[in-house]
């Protein structure tokens, strides 16, 4: 339970994302579970696809029709909450964000870890880094599907 371990449930993960045949393109997975004063996800969002409203404590929604999973909002979420996500040819592929050194190389193979912190038994591989001035590394990665909606961040190279 989020409030005691601070892990959302399954149940609450799924409830970010929209239907898996929406995926085909990439959309913005805002994981958001609790009300803070916070709205830069809303207000960078060039297509309006972003909603918190006038109290910024509120939740944000994501609007999957206008959504292009353009992923300004992943590079300005200051609490690293949000993800783009695509489903193609059986694989996962997130576009996350990663501020830790050394950064991935595409084309490495990573450790995937869950939202417990646990590796997952599968690894994922580097697709893309694109460094951001003033704004947060995202990382693509590619996942086999089932782990869609497992996946978290990455950890390690795999070894």
């Amino acid at each position: 339970m989020i409030e005691k371990d601070g892990v959302a449930t399954l149940e609450m993960v799924k409830s970010k994302f929209p239907k898996k045949e929406v995926l085909f393109r990439p959309k913005a997975i805002i994981e958001c579970y609790q009300e803070i004063p916070c709205n830069p996800c809303e207000t960078s969002c060039p297509f309006d696809a972003i909603t918190i409203g006038s109290d910024i404590n509120k939740i944000p929604q994501v609007d999957f029709d206008k959504c292009t999973g353009c992923g300004i909002c992943a590079k300005v979420c200051p609490g690293l909450a949000i993800m783009i996500v695509m489903i193609k040819n059986g694989k996962a592929y997130f576009k996350i964000p990663y501020e830790l050194l050394p950064l991935p190389l595409i084309g490495e193979k990573w450790q995937a870890v869950n939202r417990n912190g646990e590796i997952l038994d599968k690894p994922c591989f580097i697709e893309g880094v694109q460094k951001n001035k003033d704004m947060t590394t995202i990382v693509t990665v590619s996942i086999e599907q089932p782990y869609l909606y497992e996946f978290v961040t990455i950890r390690s190279k795999y070894e």
